[in-house]
């Protein structure tokens, strides 16, 4: 099972979690509908056209509405410790989340003490309070973008608005100088999948692999793009794919879709996902040998 535990900006949304399922533009879980829109609702949606593909089990989601007051992302936090244990997903994914280095880690103990530690992926504000609190190794991967790249690197920093400017200005081709430098202080896990216009998928500060293509420029500018490797990267580790080939496929099938959706800055991320099961039809067999929809692993 996958586990979604983030925020979205509905100041009415209580907490609610259980399975996902889609409706027109809408995910709905225990009756409460949410877009499927940047953020959050991008990574389940995406998690989700990848496991239909698959046919392996929809993503269970954790998410609370929070408008910056920290209600929701309290609420999360507390329901992780308390119930991980007895879960418990075979894959976690942390996502938007107001800061609380105590209560992180507290979710971090409570998945130690599952039966089986699940898979545990950090991505937007999650990662940045997992690096801030000195957490990087509890994870099992980080999906940072060429910024959030630049805060793993900076030692100082607890958040990416606050990296040092040479950091924050720094262009691709220092990102194997960042990636030594986030290994080297531990700040980042055994496998992170660096998002940008060449991403690069790295295993214990080794770069495994760099995709430039399809070379798609406006999905630079489309909101929640990033969010969506997340997703299909979470929903193959599911399906029991060795992480670093879970994150060369995501990051090529993320392009692959921008090319078969036609994208422009205009294209909304639902467009993006929509074309997520011609593109798994496609090319996954080709990219991993998965080339049954019913795959079990």
């Amino acid at each position: 099972m996958i586990l979604i535990a983030g925020t979205l900006p509905i100041k009415t949304l209580p907490l609610i979690t259980g399975r996902v399922e889609k409706d027109g533009a809408d995910l709905i879980v225990e009756g409460h509908r949410f877009p499927c829109t940047q953020g959050t609702g991008a990574l389940i949606s995406a998690a989700l056209a990848t496991t239909d593909h698959l046919g392996t089990n929809p993503p269970h989601a954790l998410v609370a509405g929070d408008i910056g007051r920290g209600e929701g992302s309290s609420a999360i936090y507390e329901y992780l410790t308390n119930n991980l244990p007895d879960m418990p997903p075979d894959v976690l994914v942390m996502h938007y989340i107001m800061p609380d280095m105590v209560k992180m880690r507290n979710v971090c103990d409570a998945a130690e003490h599952c039966q089986k530690k699940p898979i545990m992926v950090a991505d937007a504000a999650s990662m940045y309070i997992a690096k801030a609190a000195g957490l990087a190794s509890k994870f099992d991967a980080f999906t940072p973008d060429l910024t959030e790249m630049g805060f793993l690197a900076d030692p100082e920093a607890t958040h990416p608005a606050y990296i040092n400017h040479h950091l924050f200005d720094t262009d691709i081709s220092r990102v194997p100088q960042l990636i030594e430098t986030a290994y080297h202080q531990k700040s980042a896990p055994n496998l992170l999948l660096v998002k940008g216009k060449i991403d690069f998928i790295v295993r214990e500060g080794r770069i495994m692999e760099t995709i430039a293509e399809p070379n798609i420029p406006a999905l630079e500018a489309i909101g929640g793009t990033g969010d969506t490797i997340t997703g299909i990267m979470a929903a193959l580790l599911d399906a029991e794919l060795e992480p670093h080939e879970a994150a060369i496929i995501a990051a090529k099938a993320n392009r692959m879709a921008g090319q078969f959706a036609k994208a422009s800055p205009a294209t909304k991320i639902s467009q993006i996902v929509e074309q997520l099961p011609a593109v798994f039809a496609e090319y996954l067999c080709i990219w991993s040998g998965v080339c049954s929809v019913n795959y079990t692993g």
